[in-house]
């Protein structure tokens, strides 16, 4: 290989493999407290409508998820990264995310889980299988009920995270790492 070609070891490959959008998973749980997480892990499996996403095991968000078995993926837009870099950095124990970030629950028509009504695009989500989220750091499997898209959105980029603290916005890079303060040791 070429010497200015950068080596990373293999458990950094999720850095040029992660291609979907960050997104914002919201729950509900039994008691009607609404969450909002940050996710980077997440992918298609099927055109079946099965997705999987890494919900953090602990996070109020995932034993919402444990406990109702619904949520919703919304898909925000560049124009939120900020906001989204930040819901990441707090937790759903301490905060009402909805309300500390300005962000606007909507009604979902398939799960109690709350629509984001600020991003491009909405999936409501029922788990198919969460037998891997011990064994796997918080791998679910869901089934998308509903998708939700509002075309009159005037800001229709995603970004990606890239693994580190940056993140690639349809072309443009993003350097938010120091918005995200509690994921440090990924930045190495």
């Amino acid at each position: 290989m070429v010497e200015s070609i950068k080596r990373l070891p293999g458990d950094k490959a999720y850095r040029v493999l992660e291609s979907g959008p960050t997104i914002l998973v919201s729950t509900r749980n039994k008691a009607g407290r609404t969450d909002l997480m940050t996710v980077g892990f997440h992918m298609v499996v099927s055109h079946e409508g099965v997705l999987a996403a890494v919900i953090s095991p602990g996070d109020f968000s995932q034993r919402s998820l444990a406990e109702t078995g619904e949520c919703v993926i919304g898909v925000p837009g560049v124009d939120l990264a900020e906001k989204v870099v930040d819901i990441g950095n707090c937790s759903g124990y301490d905060v009402d995310k909805f309300e500390r970030f300005g962000l606007t629950a909507g009604d979902a028509e398939h799960v109690a889980a709350p629509l984001v009504n600020e991003c491009l695009a909405n999936v409501e989500c029922t788990v198919l299988d969460d037998s891997m989220v011990r064994d796997y750091g918080g791998l679910v499997l869901l089934h998308a009920e509903q998708v939700w898209v509002n075309p009159r959105r005037p800001e229709h980029r995603t970004f990606h995270h890239n693994g580190d603290g940056t993140f690639n916005a349809d072309g443009e890079f993003l350097d938010l790492r120091e918005r995200m303060v509690l994921w440090k040791e990924y930045q190495t």
